[in-house]
């Protein structure tokens, strides 16, 4: 009897302690920020869709059912993005001042710890030198999730990705991480080859969700064409969207727009659609990352996009204030 009290008690003392082997939790502790809230969504897909996160007197707490590692990214109301790396059983905690976000730590995992660690090691550093640290980065934690992040973001979403590169880094982390299935398909997606700025696009024809077809030489013959990754999910996804949805409206034909929704459900897209009375053209195969035209195209990320004048590829992978900067220039 004394053991089975015993085993009681330690049980109840473990779940106090942190949280159960199928869930992730973090506790976070914000200065400067009384009251308020900010967004969390997951680009690997550990939670559906995008979720709030409530602040009270500087605090807050956030749990979520975890089978798997995956990636949290943390949208302040500053639009800065922080990412949490989740794990089954873990929990984790943050701490920052409101007013200094990229000095946010996160402690309770390997993977949060060395994460912010590189944050503060790159916070003064030059674009040249924070590309020399994630290279450090990557070869010194090849097994941790975070090595991909760093990748995708300073040399795949830049306004000149370096995919050579990126496609190196990539394979010194498949060979940890064998299980890591959207690690493999961003090493197949590489490998394939990817429109260079330049170039043109691929020959394509896809139906889209209103039963139209979209051809590459019908946009070629465009003056100037924004083709983009979105899906409801995805916060800076939308914010992007609806910043060129206000850029057509004010100029029309001038621009088009061809959109490429990772949503694993039409009609989620579709909500979207209607409720910002967005008209161009959308496609949505119920595929997400598997989607073929988002595989064509070379668009491996969310959000993304490709820019065309007269047929050839201006930019890509620009973020949205680049993204808006940029078309307002060629127009």
């Amino acid at each position: 009897m004394k053991h089975i009290a015993y085993f009681i008690l330690l049980t109840l003392v473990c779940v106090s302690c942190g949280t159960d082997s199928h869930h992730f939790k973090l506790d976070g502790q914000l200065l400067h920020m009384n009251q308020g809230e900010f967004y969390v969504y997951s680009p690997d897909g550990i939670i559906d869709g995008l979720d709030t996160i409530k602040v009270q007197g500087g605090r807050f707490t956030y749990e979520i059912p975890c089978e798997k590692e995956g990636i949290l990214s943390i949208v302040f109301p500053n639009f800065s993005e922080q990412p949490v790396f989740a794990q089954p059983g873990k929990s984790v905690d943050v701490k920052g001042d409101a007013s200094r976000l990229k000095e946010l730590q996160v402690d309770g995992t390997k993977e949060n710890e060395t994460m912010s660690k590189f944050r503060k090691k790159i916070s003064n550093a030059s674009p040249p030198e924070i590309l020399k640290y994630v290279e450090e980065y990557v070869h010194d934690n090849p097994q941790l999730i975070g090595a991909q992040y760093l990748v995708v973001k300073y040399f795949l979403k830049t306004p000149k990705p370096d995919y050579a590169k990126a496609k190196q880094l990539v394979d010194v982390m498949v060979k940890h991480q064998t299980n890591n299935v959207s690690l493999i398909k961003l090493q197949k997606q590489l490998s394939a080859g990817h429109i260079v700025q330049g170039g043109t696009l691929p020959s394509f024809t896809t139906i889209d969700l209103k039963g139209n077809t979209i051809t590459s030489s019908a946009l070629s013959q465009s003056p100037l064409v924004v083709i983009h990754i979105w899906a409801s999910w995805n916060y800076p996804s939308l914010d992007m969207l609806r910043q060129i949805h206000d850029l057509q409206k004010k100029n029309g034909a001038k621009l088009k727009v061809v959109g490429i929704s990772l949503d694993a459900s039409k009609k989620d897209c579709r909500d979207i659609l209607q409720r910002d009375s967005i008209q161009w053209s959308n496609v949505c195969d119920e595929q997400m990352f598997e989607s073929k035209l988002a595989h064509q195209l070379g668009l491996s990320s969310i959000p993304d996009n490709i820019l065309l004048k007269n047929g050839r590829v201006v930019a890509r992978g620009l973020d949205t204030e680049a993204l808006v900067t940029k078309i307002k220039t060629l127009l």
